[in-house]
């Protein structure tokens, strides 16, 4: 039957998810520069992003423009007090502070945030090579005042990352069927006020 064969790959998933991560807890990485970020308090540094914390996840986000970029943080933002009880989490876009609080409040999101503003950090840094503007995440570690880049992973539709393509999945729906927007609002058939000046 197929659902004995579903059942079956899922199994072997989960098994290749447990080594891996086995793979992933013995990596430490390479050591990486203190770089600079801009924040609406002012300069920090990498460094300065772990807080008291020896752990630092840092969330590559492509900016307010990405409907996906997005739709990944929307995920995450329900995760962060789970996450912030083990390591610091920040979400860096190359959008201005002010553009980042502006649109991170729209969302709801409860991320600390910071901008790389499309410096030195994101080209030496990304997730993907060859791309300085690849949404994903890394994971850094500190030893005293050195850090190091223990583990990345790329962000995209179908990944691992996002519960939304899980569950998409399980209705045999993709990416080609859905596509992530801003809103979802629909105008209804008739408009009790009216409806002048509505904006879509």
């Amino acid at each position: 039957m197929q659902s004995n064969e579903i059942a079956k790959l899922e199994r072997q998933i989960y098994e290749q998810t447990i080594k891996l991560n086995e793979l992933r807890r013995a990596h430490r990485g390479g050591k990486v520069h203190n770089y600079a970020f801009a924040t609406l308090e002012g300069d920090v540094t990498l460094l300065d992003l772990f807080g008291d914390n020896s752990t630092l996840l840092l969330i590559h986000n492509m900016g307010q423009g990405c409907r996906y970029c997005t739709l990944w943080a929307d995920g995450f933002n329900g995760f962060i007090p789970h996450l912030e009880s083990v390591m610091s989490v920040v979400l860096v876009s190359k959008d201005s502070p002010a553009v980042q609080r502006r649109f991170a409040t729209s969302r709801g999101w409860r991320f600390r945030l910071a901008s790389h503003g499309g410096s030195d950090y994101i080209r030496d840094q990304t997730v993907l090579e060859d791309s300085d503007n690849m949404p994903g995440a890394v994971v850094y570690q500190r030893d005293g005042d050195d850090i190091y880049r223990k583990n990345t992973c790329v962000f995209g539709p179908g990944d691992i990352y996002c519960s939304m393509w899980s569950l998409l999945g399980l209705a045999g729906l993709g990416e080609s069927e859905w596509t992530p927007q801003y809103s979802y609002w629909r105008r209804p058939g008739k408009l009790d006020d009216g409806g002048a000046n509505i904006l879509d």
